[in-house]
C-alpha cells in the first residue's frame, strides 16, 4: 500500500487550507478514501466522528463503562444473595485455613474480615480498579500506534492534511471503547466462575483482602462428590495464600503494569493487514457490520489484533513467567498447609488444575486482551520449582518475593537448589575476601 493510503491529493482549490477553517476531517475530500478503507472493515467512521466530536470523549479508559458492561453481562446470568448460613460456613472455613497457612509461609496473617462472603456483583466492584490499572497501558499503546499508523498512511507531513489529529483521536477513542467493551464482558463472565477475591491470582484488590463467593463455590464443587466443608477449606486456603502474597509484595502490581506497558509500547498497526482481515471476514460472512454481536465476536476473537512485535513477545514471556510463578507458589503453599488434613486434597488439586487449563480466569482475560496463554509446561515447571525450594525452607521460598530481581528466569526452573545458592549471601563473608 502506498504511503498515502492508496490515494493521491486532488488539485488544491484552497478549500482544504487550514487558514480557511476547514479542519474537520469528515469534510475533507482527502479523507474520503480513508473512510472507504474503514468502511471496508465494517466501521462507520463518520458516525463515530459525529458521536465523539464535541462530546469531550477521549481515548481514556472509562471505569464507569467497564463497570456498566460488566454488570450488564452478569445480569444475563443472575446472582444469588449471600445468606447468614453461608457467611457462617465460609467464616469457619477461613478460620481453619488461616491457621493452617501459618505453618506454610512466613507471610503474616491478614486476619478474617467481618464480611468474608460476597456476591458476584460485589466482586466486580471490588476488583474494578485493579482491572482498570492493568488495562490502561494497552490504551496508551493502541492510541500511540493508531496515531502513528494514520500519520504514516496519509503522509501528513508532506500533504499538509488538516484534521489528521482529529481522525487519529477518533480512532483512539474507538480503540478505547473496544477494550472497555472487551474488558467489561470478560469481567462480567468471570464473575460467574471466580470463587474468591483473588481467584484470578492477580493483585487486583488494594489493599489485599479475602472473601469467597458462595454461589460460585457451590458451582465449583458440583458433581465432585467431595464434602462441601473440604471444598470451602481448600478454596479458602488458596484465597488466604494469594492475599498474603499480594499484601507482602506491594511492588508486584507495578511490575505487572510495567510489563503490560512494555507490551503496549510495542504495538504497531498495519491498516492494510487489518483491512484484508476484515474483507476476508466480510466475504466469508464471519463479520456482518449490521450485526453488533458479529462485530463484538470479531473483536474479542482477535480478528483485528495487530501483528506481534519482538518487543511484545519479550513482554509476554515476562508476563507469562510472572503469572505462572504466582500460581505455582499459591498451589505449593496450599499443599504444605493442608498436609494430610484434607482427605480429598489430591482430587481438589486435580480439579483446580483442570479448571486452570480449560477456563483459567486470568488466561481468559489476557488471551482476550493480549493473546497470552500460560503454557502448561511453564505452569508445571514453576510449580516444581517452588516445591524444590520449599523442601529446603519456607523462608527461602518466601524471600524470593522481596523484589522482582530475585525471581527465577525460565532457565533457572530446572535446578531450584542451584538457583537458590546463587541468590543467597552467606553470613560469613570472610571467604570472599
Amino acid at each position: 500500500m502506498s504511503g498515502n493510503f492508496g490515494f493521491v491529493p486532488p488539485n488544491d482549490d484552497g478549500s482544504n487550507n487550514p487558514e480557511n477553517g476547514n479542519n474537520n476531517p469528515e469534510d475533507n475530500p482527502q479523507f474520503s478514501e480513508i473512510f472507504k478503507q474503514f468502511s471496508g472493515m465494517g466501521l462507520d467512521i463518520k458516525s463515530l466522528i459525529a458521536s465523539l466530536n464535541g462530546s469531550g470523549h477521549s481515548a481514556n479508559l472509562s471505569r464507569d463503562v467497564i463497570r456498566d458492561i460488566s454488570r450488564k453481562t452478569l445480569s444475563a446470568h443472575g446472582e444469588l444473595p449471600v445468606g447468614v448460613a453461608e457467611l457462617n460456613q465460609i467464616r469457619e472455613a477461613f478460620t481453619i485455613a488461616d491457621l493452617w497457612v501459618d505453618d506454610a509461609t512466613t507471610f503474616p496473617s491478614l486476619g478474617i474480615p467481618e464480611n468474608c462472603a460476597m456476591g458476584r456483583r460485589e466482586w466486580i466492584d471490588a476488583s474494578l480498579t485493579g482491572w482498570h490499572e492493568l488495562a490502561k497501558p494497552l490504551i496508551a499503546g493502541l492510541s500511540e500506534g493508531m496515531a502513528s499508523a494514520i500519520t504514516n498512511e496519509t503522509n501528513a507531513a508532506e500533504m499538509q492534511i488538516p484534521g489528521i489529529g482529529n481522525i487519529a483521536g477518533v480512532m483512539s477513542s474507538f480503540m478505547s471503547s473496544m477494550i472497555a467493551t472487551q474488558l467489561g464482558q470478560t469481567i462480567g463472565n468471570l464473575a460467574t466462575t471466580v470463587t474468591s477475591a483473588n481467584d484470578v491470582a492477580l493483585p487486583l484488590l488494594r489493599p489485599a483482602r479475602t472473601f469467597l463467593i458462595p454461589q460460585n463455590v457451590t458451582k465449583w464443587g458440583d458433581g465432585l462428590e467431595i464434602p462441601e466443608t473440604e471444598v470451602r477449606i481448600f478454596l479458602a486456603l488458596r484465597e488466604i495464600a494469594a492475599a498474603r502474597l499480594f499484601a507482602h509484595t506491594p511492588w508486584l502490581s507495578a511490575y505487572l503494569e510495567n510489563t503490560i506497558t512494555a507490551y503496549g509500547k510495542g504495538i504497531r498497526i498495519d491498516f492494510s493487514a487489518i483491512q484484508q482481515q476484515a474483507q476476508d471476514a466480510l466475504s466469508s460472512g464471519e463479520l456482518d457490520p449490521a450485526n453488533p454481536e458479529s462485530i463484538s465476536h470479531a473483536l474479542t476473537s482477535g480478528m483485528f489484533t495487530p501483528e506481534e512485535t519482538k518487543e511484545q513477545s519479550t513482554a509476554l514471556a515476562k508476563l507469562e513467567m510472572a503469572l505462572a510463578l504466582i500460581e505455582g507458589w499459591i498451589d505449593q503453599v496450599v499443599v504444605d498447609a493442608a498436609g494430610d488434613r484434607l482427605p480429598s486434597l489430591i482430587r481438589l488439586r486435580e480439579t483446580q488444575s483442570r479448571r486452570r487449563a480449560t477456563q483459567s480466569p486470568t488466561q481468559q482475560l489476557f488471551a482476550a486482551l493480549v493473546g497470552l496463554e500460560v503454557s502448561p509446561r511453564t505452569a508445571r515447571e514453576c510449580a516444581a520449582f517452588w516445591r524444590g525450594i520449599g523442601e529446603m525452607k519456607n523462608e527461602n521460598r518466601d524471600r524470593l518475593w522481596e523484589d522482582a530481581v530475585l525471581l527465577p528466569q525460565q532457565s533457572d526452573l530446572a535446578d531450584p537448589v542451584k538457583f537458590l545458592k546463587s541468590t543467597v549471601v552467606p553470613d560469613d563473608l570472610s571467604g570472599l575476601i
